[in-house]
């Protein structure tokens, strides 16, 4: 089965234009497995945004929890580019209609002081590369209906990218023990989801490892100012429209969004 790169392409972007979700693209568009395939989409949908004027600010770590990688049949996690478009203030309402099936999860994420440009990465080079970490909520979505999604399906559509909402405490990352750090997903005052950075590859710092080596491998490595988003600490929850989620995460504090039930303008 030769690959529809550009078919592919064009699907996806109308599921975001039209808020359709569109069939699985394996076995139709894509190859099962074609990974490679599978980030060329990725790449022309990345262009094409940049084209209409987002910028890049940094990257998404998806598949970080063994379970998760074990049931798509990989042995390491994929990545989605993360552009101004997709950030929400902390507290901050987000119009439903922007998206098709979202779900949200929590996560570490890190902002960099420093390029990383050696695929040979050491960990402490990440550490003095490292400017602070902050809590962080992604907003996941799918173009896939019904999130009916295989590795292939989830990399061609941006790591299954939606918005994401970082808090506002940066701290130190000599400070805290992310290995171990607590978190816990509230809607309505309950847990929705509870986990620690340990459910990130063992530590969320082994996923930037991944990620820095791989981008810079590829010659286009992650640079000072970029936002990394680790993975998710725990379960991801679908969104109740007109629902607020708040995630605290121990040593980092706390950050929340709010979903309207309404469409936006």
């Amino acid at each position: 089965m030769k690959a529809d790169i550009e078919a592919a392409n064009r699907e996806l972007a109308e599921a975001r234009t039209t808020g359709k979700p569109c069939p699985p693209l394996r076995g139709r568009l894509l190859a099962e497995g074609d990974v490679e395939s599978a980030y060329r989409v990725q790449q022309l949908q990345s262009r094409a945004w940049q084209g209409q004027g987002e910028r890049r600010v940094g990257a998404k770590i998806g598949l970080t929890s063994r379970a998760v990688q074990e049931s798509f049949g990989v042995f390491q996690p994929d990545f989605g580019m993360l552009t101004d478009a997709m950030a929400v203030a902390d507290g901050a309402e987000v119009a439903i209609d922007r998206l098709l099936q979202p779900r949200v999860e929590a996560e570490i994420a890190f902002v960099l002081g420093k390029d990383l440009p050696d695929p040979r990465i050491t960990t402490a080079d990440l550490v003095r590369a490292v400017d602070h970490v902050l809590p962080a909520i992604e907003i996941v979505d799918s173009r896939i209906a019904a999130w009916d999604i295989s590795i292939v399906d989830t990399v061609a559509d941006n790591a299954s990218s939606g918005l994401f909402v970082l808090g506002t405490s940066p701290r130190r990352i000599a400070d805290v023990d992310l290995r171990l750090c607590g978190m816990v997903l509230e809607h309505a005052g309950e847990p929705v989801s509870v986990g620690a950075g340990a459910a990130c590859l063992g530590n969320p710092l082994h996923a930037l490892h991944w990620l820095a080596g791989t981008l810079a491998h590829a010659g286009d490595p992650l640079r000072a100012g970029d936002v990394v988003l680790s993975g998710a600490l725990g379960p991801m929850v679908p969104v109740t429209p007109g629902a607020a989620y708040e995630a605290r995460i121990s040593g980092l504090g706390s950050v929340r969004t709010i979903f309207s039930d309404r469409g936006g303008e």
